[in-house]
C-alpha cells in the first residue's frame, strides 16, 4: 500500500483535497476529526486536558470548549505544548491502527491529513507527503469568512511552520488560488504516480 501525508496550513484547501481523493476511492483519514473524537466526554484525553488547564475548560455539559481552550493555547506557547502532548501521541496512535487496518484490507493507496505534519515530524511515515498551499491574502481571505479574528488569524498561523516551509518539504505542491477545477486537475496529474487499483 502507498501511504500520503497531506499537510498544509489552516485555510489552504485540505478539507477540498480530502474529499476530492475520497471521491477518486483513496481511503483517506483526517486527524483533526480523530481530534475532536480523543476529547469526547468520558475519553480519557478530556480528563487530561481538564487537570491541565482546569475545571472551566470543560462545559456544564461535559463537553470541552474548544473556544475557550484555543484562546489559551493560541496565545501562550507553553500552553499549547502542554496540550499537544496531551493529544498528538493518541492522535498518532489511532491513524497508525486506521493505516495498518487498511494494509490488511490491501488498499493500494491511502492518505491522512495532518496539519501540523512536518512540525511533527510525521513524514517518515509516508512513502509521499502533499502540501496544499494558497497565497497569504487568500487565506487570511479564507479564514475572515470563517469568522475569525485578525488576533485568533496571526495566533493559529504562528503556531504553523510557513506555508514556504512545507512546501520546500513537501514531494507534491498544490496551489489552491483557483477554483475547484483547477485543484481537482492538480490532484489527478500526481495520483497516477501512484497505484490506485
Amino acid at each position: 500500500m502507498t501511504l500520503l501525508g497531506l499537510t498544509g496550513g489552516i485555510g489552504m484547501g485540505k478539507s477540498t483535497s480530502d474529499k476530492l481523493l475520497r471521491d477518486r476511492g483513496v481511503a483517506v483519514v483526517d486527524t483533526d476529526l480523530l481530534a475532536r473524537q480523543i476529547v469526547e466526554p468520558g475519553q480519557p484525553a478530556l480528563a487530561e486536558v481538564q487537570h491541565a488547564f482546569g475545571r472551566q475548560i470543560v462545559g456544564s455539559d461535559g463537553r470541552l470548549r474548544r473556544d475557550e481552550l484555543a484562546r489559551r493555547v493560541f496565545a501562550d506557547p507553553a500552553a499549547r505544548n502542554e496540550l499537544e502532548a496531551i493529544l498528538h501521541p493518541r492522535i498518532r496512535q489511532l491513524w497508525r491502527a486506521q493505516v495498518e487496518a487498511w494494509r490488511a484490507e490491501s488498499r493500494p493507496l491511502a492518505a491522512v491529513v495532518i496539519p501540523l505534519l512536518f512540525e511533527t515530524k510525521a513524514e517518515t511515515d509516508f512513502d509521499a507527503t502533499i502540501c496544499v498551499a494558497c497565497s497569504a491574502p487568500t487565506q487570511r481571505e479564507r479564514l475572515l469568512a470563517r469568522g475569525w479574528s485578525d488576533e485568533q488569524i496571526a495566533q493559529r498561523l504562528s503556531a504553523q511552520w510557513p506555508p514556504e516551509k512545507k512546501m520546500a518539504k513537501a514531494d507534491y505542491v498544490i496551489w489552491t488560488e483557483a477554483g475547484l477545477d483547477v485543484h481537482a486537475t492538480q490532484l489527478d496529474r500526481i495520483l497516477p504516480n501512484f497505484r490506485l487499483h
